[in-house]
């Protein structure tokens, strides 16, 4: 019998048709929960089904009718919202995952401290602060934790991030952030813990990522990335992954330890994790650890090998996973990987851009995509969610790597209208 498998993504997912490519090669049945609209048949033509991340009742309900005949064998969720529904549908229909609170604490960063502190692990110092908290208590319960990071503790990517090192910094920081929270696209969404905010001391350092699997509470990690550019503010936007990492041995040790700790304080037992640390004078200071597979497009950055040197994809691999397979097998490509997510340098009007051709002659790089939209207006983070596009190399080294994707990058010339200034 063909394996069935679940995914749960929005419909922006970068990563659905990669999903649905590895499955074809495998030979396993995907079907795609997704928040498509759910008066017409079969928008997307991808024969999803329609939930909605904001209502686990109505969509638990919506997939009982879609699995009446067979319930799935797996379920894998790409974002931080379906990793929710995922663990709730994973609980309902008796599939091996994390758990549902596990998977609610790992996308809240308020309650990640809160695991984190409790479990005794490294984390900053913090103060939460409600809706309801005028922005001078907020600032005055706070201005101890300066230098500090202001932090929307439901949104992702970094969005919602600001750093202030003084009291004049720290309530402007506060004032966007709460603006952020307030708009429409973020209300929206109609999450329910988006109104909190968090300000945590800055922790100084370099950042790592970890992609990895918790296979029956054991870590099984897939690729351990560099973050080569310094992000400590004033906003954190992500630009270049690159593996394998270049750190020394004990750190690289020294971090997936950390992150190993970081996995048992939040529960998560079974499924995708996707860790943010910083690695400074005080040692490993985890950020995060999401219950998913890394976001966008990036997952074309993390490739597999087996003892026999065939390789796999990030999908593959999480497929596999996902169906009960033994993966002990599949190891890091040890071949060198980078990816830049290409910042947006300005808000304004998107109307093209010259270059991809030169950049992608760059030797060494394997792919050039731009993401954006003809006519689409830009945000650029914090208050942002998007990138321009996406640029992979690989190469016998990181080095390399990162080279190519820095020198393709310096090849592009973006066409964005400044929006007109108000009189």
């Amino acid at each position: 019998m063909v394996s069935r498998v679940i995914l749960f993504a929005t419909t922006t997912g970068y990563q659905i048709r990669a999903f649905d490519d590895a499955a074809t090669r495998l030979g396993i049945e995907l079907r795609i929960a997704s928040d498509s609209c759910d008066q017409l048949d079969d928008p997307w033509r991808d024969r999803a089904v329609a939930v909605r991340f904001h209502d686990l009742v109505s969509s638990l309900r919506a997939l009982d009718v879609a699995v009446l005949e067979r319930a799935p064998d797996g379920v894998i969720a790409v974002g931080d919202r379906p990793a929710v529904l995922a663990a709730h549908a994973a609980r309902r229909f008796g599939v091996r995952w994390h758990s549902p609170d596990a998977v609610e604490c790992s996308r809240h960063k308020l309650k990640t401290r809160l695991r984190f502190r409790d479990a005794g692990l490294a984390t900053p110092a913090f103060e939460a602060i409600d809706d309801g908290v005028s922005r001078a208590t907020a600032v005055a319960r706070s201005e101890h934790l300066l230098p500090a990071v202001v932090k929307a503790v439901s949104l992702s990517g970094s969005r919602g991030v600001i750093r202030a090192d003084t009291r004049e910094e720290l309530a402007a920081a506060l004032t966007r952030v709460r603006r952020l929270l307030d708009s429409h696209e973020v209300r929206v969404l109609r999450d329910p813990e988006a109104s909190t905010i968090v300000v945590e001391q800055f922790i100084e350092g370099r950042e790592y990522a970890i992609e990895a699997v918790v296979d029956r509470g054991r870590l099984h990690v897939i690729a351990l990335f560099d973050k080569p550019d310094p992000l400590d503010g004033p906003f954190f936007e992500e630009t270049i992954y690159a593996s394998p990492s270049r750190a020394s041995g004990p750190d690289q040790a020294a971090i997936v330890t950390a992150i190993e700790r970081a996995v048992r304080a939040l529960g998560l037992t079974h499924g995708p994790v996707h860790g943010e640390c910083r690695l400074g004078p005080s040692g490993v200071t985890v950020l995060e650890v999401a219950a998913r597979p890394i976001g966008g497009l990036c997952a074309k950055a993390v490739t597999v090998v087996d003892r026999h040197d065939q390789r796999a994809s990030l999908e593959e691999l999480l497929l596999r996973h996902a169906i009960g397979q033994d993966i002990s097998d599949w190891s890091p490509n040890k071949e060198g990987s980078a990816v830049m997510m290409v910042p947006i340098p300005a808000e304004g009007v998107y109307r093209g851009v010259e270059g991809v051709d030169s950049a992608q002659q760059v030797r060494y790089v394997t792919d050039v995509r731009i993401t954006a939209k003809a006519d689409q207006l830009l945000t650029p983070l914090p208050d942002g969610a998007t990138y321009l596009g996406f640029i992979f190399a690989r190469a016998a080294s990181a080095d390399d790597a990162e080279r190519a994707v820095r020198e393709a990058h310096a090849r592009l010339r973006f066409r964005i209208d400044r929006p007109v200034p108000l009189v």
